[in-house]
């Protein structure tokens, strides 16, 4: 084929109204190393598709993972989102408890007054409440008495564990002293024999 004729092929393929057979004579033009200056533009398009038709198709449920995935994606967006929500409410929840509160003790402030005008019943009565929690603090923590019974128990015990321990101690003293008389004894030893009054 001639450069005229390609063009005139360009022209229809360009326009849509190519047949197949006329855009393989396209593609197989195109598909040559040696293509005119003018043609190199259309060159590379042809050589696209000729690079693309080798990319395999999708397989089986390709397009159902994708759509899989992008509905993941769009909960995981909406979770972040809810959670950045739920985050400025609290945020905002905590400064209106706190502006509130600061409201409400400065505005409160001021009003506080004595409940008795006589000290002396004022600190009856704070003696009486005092009784009270201290009775309620005895009575909270009498079980903790078993806890001392207990801490006691154990004391004595390891002091009996530990007479016992040192007695033992005395009584293998001797022995040591006849190891040691032994291993004077023992052939090849190169120290005095010890005497019969020594060993006994």
């Amino acid at each position: 084929m001639n450069r005229d004729e390609i063009k005139i092929l360009l022209e229809k393929y360009y326009e849509g109204a190519t047949s197949n057979e006329e855009e393989l004579l396209l593609k197989e033009y195109f598909s040559r190393q040696e293509v005119p200056e003018e043609l190199r533009s259309d060159s590379e398009i042809f050589r696209f598709f000729l690079d693309s038709a080798s990319i395999p198709d999708a397989s089986s449920g390709f397009e159902e993972k994708i759509l899989r995935k992008i509905d993941r994606q769009r909960a995981e967006k909406k979770f972040n989102s809810r959670r950045r929500i739920i985050a400025v409410m609290s945020a905002a929840a905590a400064v209106i408890i706190i502006i509130s509160a600061t409201w409400f003790f400065t505005r409160n402030r001021g009003t506080v007054s004595d409940t008795y005008s006589d000290p002396q019943i004022a600190y009856a009565e704070a003696m009486k409440i005092l009784y009270e929690v201290s009775v309620k603090l005895n009575k909270g923590t009498s079980p903790l008495g078993k806890i001392g019974v207990l801490e006691s128990e154990t004391r004595n015990g390891l002091q009996t564990v530990s007479r016992s321990t040192s007695l033992m101690k005395e009584k293998i003293k001797p022995l040591d002293d006849v190891f040691e008389t032994m291993k004077m004894i023992e052939p090849g030893h190169t120290d005095k024999a010890p005497s019969e009054k020594e060993i006994l």
